[in-house]
């Protein structure tokens, strides 16, 4: 299986170092390494051309989550498969790749399979509970049946750490030309309508977790919501977040009241931050541009 990986980076600091070696000691290492650098001036460019990597750059003004991964799709048309990666993402062991693509043969119709991520050893408490929220110990496959049952949910899909069929993204279209966030989520969905799996295979590790503060909460949900406004299709064909948005406060304040009982008040207040930033993201078209670049985490979206 020849495989091709794509990473974007902007100014990824010293961990960078951490993930260009985790990806040098893979048992499965990838045929090319592409990164994408939207105007580093860290070395982060630098490190990835003295690691044999082939970085392009790019004005961070041209950045997308959507329209620069699809860089890939484009770039690689001999590969049968994509394996996507972020700066920050630093896979847990030598097997991590292996781990990935095995399940990603393991069935046919798999179109596209996500890894685990885990939290980073100085993750908080909100962060941990997360991870283990979003990325079980438990690998899993979902289809078109496993909507009714698992609502938005059944299209989860990180660019953290995933790979694609890359046949059968680009017969989907591939990812969007501009999106806000949720590219990934777009794709999966688009995917399953087609009759394709998605997997999860809680074996293919990365340490990977962000210690947001209340504010970049809602930020994030901010841009969730704005990306749910842009794609109504989602909510109306596989069902709205609010649901699985219950279920996740619910599991949160059960966690913190075996680990951290004394910080549920703090989990009250990022759970009425996140809820404001959903609700203000699906009322976006009505704001006007300077509140949706306050409001945003990508600022830049809204500068295209």
């Amino acid at each position: 299986m020849k495989f091709a990986l794509f990473i974007p980076t902007l100014n990824a600091g010293p961990r960078w170092v951490q993930v260009v070696e985790a990806i040098q000691t893979q048992l499965s290492r990838p045929d090319a390494v592409l990164v994408v650098d939207s105007g580093s001036v860290d070395g982060t460019a630098e490190l990835a051309s003295s690691a044999g990597f082939e970085v392009v750059h790019i004005n961070p003004s041209e950045f997308d989550h959507g329209a620069t991964r699809m860089l890939a799709l484009q770039r690689f048309a001999d590969c049968d498969v994509i394996v996507y990666l972020t700066q920050d993402a630093v896979p847990s062991d030598r097997h991590a790749f292996s781990h990935l693509l095995a399940a990603l043969a393991s069935e046919d119709a798999i179109a596209a399979v996500a890894g685990r991520q885990l939290p980073d050893a100085n993750a908080s408490v909100f962060a941990t509970h997360a991870r283990g929220y979003n990325y079980p110990d438990q690998s899993a496959i979902r289809s078109s049946a496993d909507i009714a049952e698992f609502g938005i949910k059944a299209a989860f899909l990180s660019n953290s750490f995933a790979a694609y069929d890359r046949a059968v993204l680009e017969s989907v279209g591939g990812f969007p030309p501009r999106i806000i966030f949720g590219e990934d989520m777009y794709v999966a969905a688009n995917m399953l309508k087609a009759g394709y799996k998605i997997a999860y295979a809680a074996d293919a590790c990365v340490y990977h977790s962000h210690n947001y503060t209340p504010m970049q909460e809602l930020k994030r949900y901010f841009d969730m919501g704005v990306f749910h406004a842009h794609e109504p299709w989602l909510r109306q064909e596989f069902g709205g977040a609010e649901g699985e948005g219950i279920k996740f406060v619910r599991s949160e304040f059960n966690y913190l009241l075996k680990h951290a009982f004394w910080r549920i008040p703090e989990a009250i207040i990022r759970t009425l931050f996140r809820y404001a930033g959903f609700r203000l993201g699906l009322l976006e078209k009505w704001m006007p541009s300077w509140l949706k670049r306050r409001l945003a985490l990508n600022k830049n979206y809204f500068k295209l």
